[in-house]
This record gives C-alpha cells, structure tokens and sequence, in this order.
C-alpha cells in the first residue's frame, strides 16, 4: 500500500506531498486484453505483508504457499476464466501473449491449460516489455488508480483498482486506442 509517485501540478511555491506507511501489503492483479474488441479480463489477489514474511522465513501461513505457487494458482484461475469468456466450441484458438514470468508456468498453469485445450500462450523474449500491449494498460492503470494516493487498508486499494478496472471493461474505446497506439508503434519501429 506504498503508494506509486508521478509528477503531478501543485500552486507555485508548495510542493504536493504524498502520505507513507510502512505497511508492505501487495495486491496483484491478473489482466488480458482481447486484441480485437478491447475487452478486459481481470482478477486480483491480495497479500498480507505478514503472510508473505511468514513465506520467505519458511513459516507456513494460512494457505501454506510460497508467494509463487499463490500467484501460480491465481494465474491459473485467470486462465481458467479466460477460458470461460473464450468457449472452444466458439473459438478455436486462443493466444495468450505473457511475459517470462516465474507464476506463468508451474503445475496449476499446466493444469489450466490441459482443461482448456484451445488456450496456447506465446511467451515473449526476455527484456522486451514494449511488445505488450498489456504493458501500456498496466502504466494508465496505475496512473488512475494508485499514484499519488495513499491507502488505509488494503480494501481501500481494492476498491480503487476494481473502480479503474471497471472504467476500462465499459469504456472500450479508452482500451482499443491503447493496443492500436501499441501496434502502431511496433510497426514504426519495425519499419525503420
């Protein structure tokens, strides 16, 4: 719930200030973007900063997981729920374009894919965030819903990314401009 800092205008001769706490709770946040329409899928799981100290000490916590094996289980979910959206008797295939993360693969990512045949995912080489075009919607997400603001509780940061992620699952346009402003962009640098 440390917030993420932008530059932001202030009156001349006062300088915004921004609160802190020293208080590591995270929330991840799961998203695929349909490259054709703009449609948004989400999914978010929260993390207790205790949970996580308990992890990486060796100490199971509640659920007994290491921080990758939950987000493993998590992005599993995702897929499972992309799947849904994404019926195979309606679609034959279906392209997933992910980064090299550690949770996009693991045995509950496995199993995902195995209960969702027509789901395939095309991993992008290392270092190249520019390739995706969820990357674009991670930056204006978090200018809309995180920078400069300072939550009290970890359902207040929620509520927050669940109102951005709303905007963007109704405002469709907002979102097909972002993947052209991608393509457009990779095919410019790909042309020179």
């Amino acid at each position: 719930m440390v917030p993420t800092l932008a530059a932001t205008l202030g009156v001349k001769g006062h300088r915004p200030v921004v609160g802190t706490r020293d208080c590591k709770d995270l929330l991840y946040c799961f998203a695929s973007v349909d490259c054709v329409t703009g449609k948004l899928h989400t999914r978010t799981l929260g993390c207790r900063a205790a949970e996580s100290r308990r992890a990486r000490e060796g100490r199971p916590g509640r659920a007994g997981l290491s921080k990758t094996r939950r987000l493993q289980e998590a992005f599993a979910g995702h897929l499972r729920d992309v799947g849904g959206a994404y019926p195979a008797r309606l679609h034959r295939r279906v392209v997933l374009v992910i980064d090299n993360a550690p949770w996009h693969r693991g045995g509950p990512v496995a199993a995902a894919l195995a209960d969702n045949p027509h789901l395939e995912l095309y991993r992008l080489p290392s270092y190249s965030p520019r390739l995706a075009v969820i990357e674009r919607f991670w930056k204006v997400l978090r200018r809309r819903a995180t920078h400069n603001r300072l939550f009290d509780t970890l359902k207040e940061l929620k509520a927050s990314l669940r109102n951005s992620l709303r905007y963007f699952q109704t405002v469709r346009s907002r979102m097909t401009r972002l993947i052209a402003g991608c393509y457009a962009n990779a095919t410019a640098s790909a042309g020179t």
